[in-house]
């Protein structure tokens, strides 16, 4: 199996590409083309495509169609200009599609007044508006300027994916962290409990001169293979992603942006949007809040200053997600590592991310939400796939509390305060929704991830009996 390599020649470390005459210099950004029905058509309908869109580059058209020829439903936009992600976007798409002005127009109407922001301090004309042809400023817009100045004192990173038995993820996984915009990056491979030698294989291919490292965590669970990571790399910023999530090429860029302006941040959480929307399930997936709980495009910042708005011990709204989280070096160890009765691969099926992050806080720490550093993950495909998935994060999310109890019994008073709040989300008559997808998630999945919830004191005392032997 093959890896593209990482893109070279037309871009520097700053990922910056050539300028225009009249344009700011862009990095290099996904674009959409107009599309067209495919010869071979595919008659089961999408719900949505999933595209980037920059800004700064002539808008596209948008076809009524995937690159399959299948009807598309809508599209689900990531809007950037300059690289920085703005928000998502979601178009409803007729079957004629969208027009590069239609476009323009949407996108005018949902970001004008945050795009007017930053071309006036890019020093464009102030009132600009969105042109198919693309937003021009005179000279580098400071958010790229910002860049390049991180990345000129850019911080080694180690990038830990842990994985188990999924070489066509993991190897979609490398081509994007190959690709990066960052000088100073090494990738640790984790291969956890591995039944065949089909990751040691895939990383062997990619030979001495790629910075790929491969190490095998040999106790089944994924707290078991995150914590091998942390022993192997210590002193080392670690970046934690999944082998099912391919990384933004300005991750890392983004990641060292976000440690350079919050110097005294323990944690940097970053985004997790949608690598595709093919299927109802993924689309449910999204209403309930995705991989980042609905947080959005908002940065945030949570410590010992925001206890009064935010516990810490209620995980909504979400302070992070497994798949794209960086500690820096000995926040891991001074919180006792993960705890290896959470996350996947254990009767808990997850969390161990979660309870991280609460004793970060717990401890007094500091995390920093960013948005900007985003990847983009592959949700369950099928709904039996999905219903797991709910099942398992409603029973890691009452393991994980399980977990604090017995390690901190004299947080049972607060836990039980928040009692009425958590009722009161539980109980709520609509599930978390993603705005403008208009799919209603079906109450019997809201239902099993509430099921779960049962289980998980009992799972997370099965999962500890059995890392104890």
């Amino acid at each position: 199996m093959s890896i593209p390599a990482p893109r070279s020649g037309d871009h520097d470390a700053t990922g910056a590409g050539p300028a225009g005459p009249g344009r700011a210099p862009i990095p290099h950004a996904s674009t959409v083309d107009g599309g067209s029905r495919a010869s071979t058509v595919d008659d089961t309908p999408v719900p949505a495509v999933v595209r980037d869109i920059e800004l700064g580059e002539p808008l596209p058209a948008l076809s009524g169609y995937d690159g399959r020829g299948r009807r598309a439903a809508r599209a689900w936009l990531l809007v950037r200009l300059f690289t920085e992600p703005l928000g998502a976007l979601v178009l409803d798409l007729p079957e004629r599609g969208l027009s590069q002005v239609e476009v323009a127009r949407a996108v005018q109407a949902r970001f004008g007044p945050l795009i007017g922001a930053r071309v006036d301090r890019a020093g464009g004309r102030t009132g600009t508006a969105v042109a198919v042809t693309g937003i021009e400023v005179p000279g580098t817009p400071p958010y790229l300027a910002q860049r390049a100045e991180v990345l000129a004192l850019a911080p080694p990173i180690t990038v830990v994916v842990c994985t188990r038995e999924r070489p066509d993820d993991l190897a979609r996984c490398l081509a994007g962290l190959l690709a990066q915009a960052y000088p100073r990056m090494r990738i640790l491979v984790v291969d956890n409990a591995p039944r065949t030698s089909a990751t040691a294989d895939l990383v062997r291919a990619l030979g001495p001169a790629v910075p790929v490292r491969y190490l095998c965590a040999p106790r089944p669970g994924l707290s078991h293979a995150r914590n091998a990571a942390v022993r192997a790399a210590r002193g080392e910023i670690l970046a934690f992603t999944d082998d099912d999530v391919v990384p933004d090429r300005y991750w890392l860029a983004e990641i060292a942006r976000s440690l350079h302006e919050h110097p005294r941040a323990d944690v940097i959480a970053g985004l997790a949007v949608p690598a595709e929307l093919d299927t109802p399930a993924q689309l449910w997936f999204e209403q309930f809040g995705g991989h980042s709980k609905g947080r959005g495009f908002t940065p945030a910042v949570f410590g010992p200053h925001t206890r009064h708005a935010q516990s810490p011990l209620y995980p909504l709204p979400a302070f992070g997600v497994g798949a794209n989280m960086t500690f820096r070096p000995g926040v891991i160890e001074r919180i006792g590592m993960f705890d290896p009765a959470l996350g996947a691969g254990t009767p808990a099926a997850g969390s161990e991310d979660t309870l991280a992050f609460t004793q970060v806080l717990l401890a007094g720490g500091t995390i920093a939400y960013t948005p900007r550093a985003l990847v983009r993950h592959r949700h369950r495909r099928d709904t039996a796939g999905l219903r797991a998935q709910l099942v398992g994060y409603g029973t890691g999310l009452a393991a994980m509390y399980t977990s604090l109890l017995l390690s901190r019994p004299r947080l049972l008073p607060a836990l039980l305060a928040l009692v009425p709040t958590a009722l009161r989300g539980l109980l709520a008559a609509d599930p978390l929704r993603a705005d403008d997808l208009g799919a209603d998630l079906p109450r019997s999945l809201v239902r099993a991830g509430r099921l779960g919830m049962l289980r998980g004191p009992g799972a997370y005392l099965r999962g500890r009996r059995r890392s104890r032997r």
